[in-house]
């Protein structure tokens, strides 16, 4: 299948940005060594192709998902084939002891990424879920950023996400606070980082639910009021490797809005994927109906859909990259532009956060409330969206 065509395009959007710069990236590539941490996952998997393929020194992928570092090392032997470098993969927690043993026994890296995150807004809706997705996207940063420090790392490159502008969930908002430490950080080693949009068929994603419902001949279910931006794996990669390797210290690098780069509704994109399979989407009233009448209505090529307006905790009606107090560069790049951020932080706010998020673990029992209300403090314009409804209540 062309995801490009189910997702409304024809051309990739960094094409001639790569092109420009194709000859400073693989030279800094090949001079290089790199660590992958979050390796394995779908942008892990692409940025560690485009290094891949530009023959770097060494590049090192890391992941807790042993299964899918073997589908990665699979997929670029069944391709790319080899390199000169060394290339290896660790299934390892990067906030494991294990994985600092391995950083004191390698050679250092120049080149440090970190892709790891726990991405879904589901993810908000108990307190255990939740300060798991702290200890990832926020504690598990601030740790490997030392460690990247210690080791010599001439930069360091964390993926961010376009809900951490003007966040509405506690996802988004965990990112925004991430972006705070790394600001933070800045002043002990170069950090660029990138918001950027949904990944097309991401693992986990809505547009990977539709793969996994086709193939098991179950009825397609998604938003008709929700629209984001998407962009497809490839793009991904090329966004994380040219914000590494090009961004400046506190660069934030996103995809420009254009006429290629559209707001979509996941019920269009629903259509076009079934289109693009030979079915017809049959719109059912209820969830009952789509599943009751599945295994009739694929008989005759027609696929059950329901379509619903959103009502689940923190789902934005639309994504955006940058918020209109954040300074812009739009002319460096075709297709990138970048958030220019100057060195502010406050020390004593952030380490406030970390005091209070350590009190909260050491306690017999945890409630949502206490970090949502530290979140607040820590975002004064977050607006979270509670509903006391989760994804997992629907199909």
């Amino acid at each position: 299948m062309n995801i490009l065509n189910v997702i409304g395009r024809q051309d990739l959007l960094f094409k001639n940005d790569i092109a420009k710069n194709e000859a400073e990236l693989s030279a800094l590539v090949a001079s290089s060594r790199f660590l992958v941490i979050g390796g394995a996952g779908t942008i892990g998997q692409a940025v560690t192709r485009e290094i891949f393929k530009r023959n770097p020194r060494a590049l090192h992928a890391v992941d807790i998902s042993e299964n899918n570092l073997v589908e990665l090392v699979r997929d670029i032997r069944s391709t790319l084939g080899y390199i000169d470098g060394d290339f290896r993969t660790f299934a390892l927690d990067c906030g494991s002891r294990e994985f600092g043993a391995l950083l004191a026994m390698e050679d250092g890296y120049d080149y440090v990424l970190n892709l790891s995150a726990l991405k879904h807004v589901r993810s908000e809706k108990d307190p255990f879920t939740l300060m798991r997705m702290i200890e990832v996207n926020i504690l598990n940063t601030i740790s490997t950023l030392v460690q990247a420090k210690a080791g010599g790392a001439k930069k360091y490159f964390c993926v961010s996400t376009d809900k951490a502008a003007n966040p509405v969930n506690m996802m988004g908002a965990s990112k925004r606070i991430m972006e705070m430490f790394l600001m933070q950080e800045s002043v002990n080693i170069p950090i660029s980082t990138a918001r950027f949009a949904n990944v097309a068929f991401s693992d986990g994603s809505l547009l990977h639910g539709f793969n996994q419902r086709f193939a098991k001949q179950q009825p397609i279910s998604a938003p008709n009021d929700v629209r984001r931006y998407f962009v497809v794996p490839q793009e991904a990669g090329e966004l994380c490797l040219m914000s590494c390797l090009l961004g400046e210290n506190r660069d934030i690098f996103f995809p420009k809005m254009s006429e290629a780069l559209q707001l979509t509704k996941f019920s269009d994109i629903a259509v076009n994927y079934l289109n693009n399979l030979g079915y017809e989407p049959y719109h059912c009233g209820s969830e009952e109906e789509a599943r009751d009448r599945a295994p009739e209505l694929i008989a005759q090529k027609q696929w059950p859909v329901y379509f619903f307006s959103s009502d689940t905790t923190g789902e934005k009606s639309y994504e955006e990259f940058f918020t209109e107090t954040e300074t812009l560069d739009m002319d460096r790049f075709e297709n990138l532009g970048i958030i220019k951020n100057k060195l502010e932080f406050d020390a004593s706010q952030l380490d406030g956060f970390l005091k209070a998020i350590a009190d909260i673990r050491a306690g017999d029992t945890w409630e949502k409330g206490p970090i949502v209300d530290l979140f607040n403090a820590m975002i004064p314009n977050f607006n979270h969206m509670e509903t006391g409804r989760y994804l997992d209540g629907r199909m």
